[in-house]
């Protein structure tokens, strides 16, 4: 697959910073200059898309294609709200609650279709089969997808940037722990060296400038070195990945709110996106809170899993005492069920063809 014309250009500006990324660097040895501008040209080196850049997406009405639109949510004032979603009920329950962008979370998506924790156990195809399912929904309405290690080599995490545009995700996230990964929020994760991640991002933006007939798909960098190697290596990681050509940097348990902000400042101009999971390393930041310490988005991974796991077992619990489901059905009939999953849609769209099988339902 041969890169985008733009991939990795270099800039000949004298007064451009310069900043050191050599692959044995320490975080301390670089060094950037603080006269430089946000909006200077590329440094030497460097990926840039001229296509991709943000001041493309500033203005005009929001696009139905769902990358594109995620691109222009992501340049526009406003912090990106993305709650986890789980299967079609929870995506379903996020759009009626009026969310304009949802998240699917790789151990939600492990735990709802395997019924597994999230030690990757869950295949690409898992991955790919619920995102098809869940962007079908509404298809303009952008979806991030967790993509783990990217399930494998350069050819992989081609092949998985291939099948996500395919089946409709917006963007995806991918990270840099090793290919037997664990949820970001559990102990013990290890990671590959700084080298691999950056093969790992690099094949990711080829294979996304290299999509037949072009994609706008917003690809974020992801690392989990924080509580490994320290947030400074965490940083310098994600500045790596974003000189690679990661749109957005996505540090996984961030644990302050003073972390966040400075780590939003070291990454400028690249949005910062933060996870929010109950109970998990990161703070329970409010998206008030997170757009106030410069976050661009904030996903909420397990908003929807764990509400499942209190709301079934409750009725479950309830069911076996008292022999009935009648209290946890909370007056809700069959109708009023299929309501929520779409039901007048499907009854319109038949109306509207001419046929008469949902005349009465």
């Amino acid at each position: 697959m041969a890169p985008g014309l733009d991939f990795f250009k270099s800039s000949d500006s004298s007064d451009v910073p310069v900043v050191q990324v050599s692959p044995d660097a320490e975080p301390e040895d670089i060094s950037v200059s603080k006269s430089a501008s946000p909006e200077a040209a590329p440094r030497p080196g460097v990926y840039y898309n001229s296509r991709l850049d943000p001041k493309n997406f500033l203005e005009g009405e929001l696009s139905f294609d769902a990358a594109t639109r995620l691109r222009q949510m992501l340049a526009r004032p406003g912090i990106v709200i993305a709650p986890g979603i789980c299967d079609g009920i929870s995506a379903r329950c996020a759009l009626e609650a009026g969310f304009d962008c949802m998240y699917q979370s790789g151990a939600a998506t492990t735990a709802s279709r395997l019924g597994m924790p999230d030690l990757a156990i869950a295949t690409l195809n898992d991955f790919v089969q619920s995102a098809q399912m869940v962007c079908s929904l509404s298809p303009s309405t952008p979806v991030i997808a967790d993509a783990d290690t990217g399930f494998g080599g350069t050819a992989m995490v081609a092949r998985t940037v291939y099948q996500y545009i395919r089946a409709g995700v917006a963007g995806m996230h991918i990270e840099d722990q090793v290919q037997t990964k664990r949820c970001g929020h559990l102990m013990g994760k290890q990671v590959v060296s700084r080298e691999e991640f950056v093969t790992r991002i690099r094949a990711a933006v080829i294979a996304r400038d290299s999509f037949p007939g072009g994609s706008n798909f917003v690809i974020i960098g992801r690392t989990d070195s924080a509580q490994v190697l320290g947030m400074e290596e965490a940083v310098f990681r994600l500045q790596l990945a974003a000189d690679a050509g990661a749109d957005v940097c996505f540090i996984e348990g961030v644990k302050t709110a003073e972390l966040l902000r400075s780590t939003v400042e070291a990454l400028k101009p690249k949005p910062v996106l933060v996870n929010v999971i109950s109970g998990g390393l990161t703070p329970s930041f409010t998206t008030k809170e997170a757009e106030t310490f410069g976050a661009k988005i904030i996903i909420f991974s397990l908003v929807s899993c764990v509400a499942a796991v209190h709301g079934i077992r409750a009725a479950m619990q309830s069911l076996k005492k008292t022999g009935t489901d009648f209290s946890s059905a909370k007056g809700m009939d069959p109708k009023a069920f299929f309501e929520v999953m779409g039901l007048q849609d499907v009854v319109s769209l038949d109306a509207k063809a001419g046929g008469s099988s949902f005349d009465v339902v």
